[in-house]
């Protein structure tokens, strides 16, 4: 079956994850961070202060994910919407409204709780659910939701911010959600997918249904989580400082932001290439290779100072973006099995939070104190490369496990 076909036949059910993953770009650091320098300009923060202040948000949203993402194992996947996207239109009016530390440290908190994880938690888990022989096609369509807010939303947002502000920006964001976003995207998901007689058997499957106490006391799962992590740290890090990158190499911010697009034109091709590796090899099997170009893109962006080197970046990224974001909603049904797969994937995505906080908390500090951010990024890379001979371990080693057993 051709993924045109797959698309055509699945539509509802894609379609409805693929605009959760979209709406989840108003909680994801490349939108928030877009607001970055009106936000330290009015409430007189340094670098390192608003990163502070983000990792404190992110880092409570990460500690609440564990007992709220439970709620995808227990409620429908259009209840859980009905649930999450209200709370997170609350968020864009707090950022909109709020005037005080305490206010923003909130609104951040529910942007990124209810945007960056709950949305995404929602889309995949629901998703990998639906399907199992084509997991990989579904999970590439709706994660390319990802990609398209990154290439839509950020010259949408400095075009309208530049029209009527940036606070009145966020309001129009929050009326997005509730008018279009909500009824749009529960009527799609009223209905479960059944398994279908044309579904194949999938290539790899789970021998049983592990319990999250189980999977985290797999070793694998936490060496696992040493490549699956490295993306999001270094992404999210990198798009929070934008703006002090483009200060720092004497770059147009309106032309880094047009980067996003290459980005996402690279992310949705690998991402449709990914999801047809998947289905074919396994996304056990694809480990070993997905952050080869992410080690490029830093070396690329921490060691040449001309613009060409933010879509070269961007370009690698994508590249790299594409497999990871793939396999981060294929491999856990692989190897845990779906009976439990909300409560394992809340503790995924909340260590994912967590090292989103923790990326530009800590490099805005070493910023403050002097680092020069360019060797922060090249370090990145170098870290990316110990990752992929441990990845390559942990794929020889579940291969072997689901074969024994």
């Amino acid at each position: 079956m051709s993924i045109f076909q797959f698309l055509s036949s699945n539509a509802r059910w894609i379609g409805g994850a693929f605009l959760l993953t979209f709406f989840s770009s108003f909680g994801q650091t490349f939108f928030i961070s877009l607001s970055a320098g009106e936000i330290r300009s009015e409430y007189g923060l340094s670098h390192g202060q608003f990163g502070f202040i983000y990792m404190i948000a992110t880092l409570c949203s990460a500690l609440t994910l564990p007992w709220l993402g439970k709620i995808v194992d227990r409620f429908t996947p259009a209840q859980v919407t009905m649930m999450i996207v209200p709370m997170l239109a609350l968020g864009a009016l707090g950022m909109a409204f709020s005037t005080h530390i305490v206010a923003l440290i909130l609104t951040i908190y529910l942007l990124r709780l209810f945007g960056q994880a709950m949305m995404t938690q929602n889309a995949l888990t629901a998703t990998a659910r639906w399907f199992a022989a084509n997991r990989g096609k579904a999970v590439s369509l709706v994660t390319i939701g990802h990609n398209t807010g990154e290439a839509v939303f950020p010259f949408i947002f400095v075009f309208v911010a530049g029209a009527i502000g940036w606070r009145n920006s966020w309001i129009l964001c929050a009326a997005v959600l509730i008018f279009f976003a909500l009824p749009v995207i529960t009527k799609l998901v009223s209905k479960d997918r059944e398994r279908q007689a044309s579904d194949p058997e999938p290539k790899v499957t789970a021998v049983r249904d592990w319990t999250r106490p189980e999977a985290l006391r797999d070793v694998l799962f936490w060496l696992l989580l040493v490549g699956m992590l490295a993306p999001a740290f270094i992404g999210t890090t990198i798009f929070f400082h934008q703006v002090y990158l483009v200060e720092l190499r004497g770059w147009s911010l309106t032309v880094f932001a047009s980067a996003f697009s290459v980005m996402a034109i690279f992310t949705i091709g690998f991402v449709l290439i990914a999801g047809a590796l998947v289905d074919r090899f396994s996304a056990v099997a694809l480990l070993p290779t997905f952050l080869i170009p992410l080690s490029l893109a830093c070396f690329v962006l921490g060691g040449a100072d001309a613009q060409w080197s933010a879509f070269v970046f961007m370009a690698l990224l994508g590249t790299s973006y594409g497999f990871s974001s793939t396999l981060f909603g294929a491999v856990w049904p692989e190897i845990y099995g779906t009976k439990h797969l909300g409560s394992i994937r809340a503790i995924t995505v909340a260590m994912m939070v967590f090292m989103t906080a923790a990326g530009p908390g800590l490099t805005g500090w070493l910023i403050d104190i002097g680092v020069s951010y360019s060797s922060q990024i090249i370090a990145m890379g170098l870290y990316c490369v110990v990752a992929c001979g441990i990845m390559t371990f942990v794929s020889r080693a579940l291969l072997k496990r689901n074969a024994t057993a």
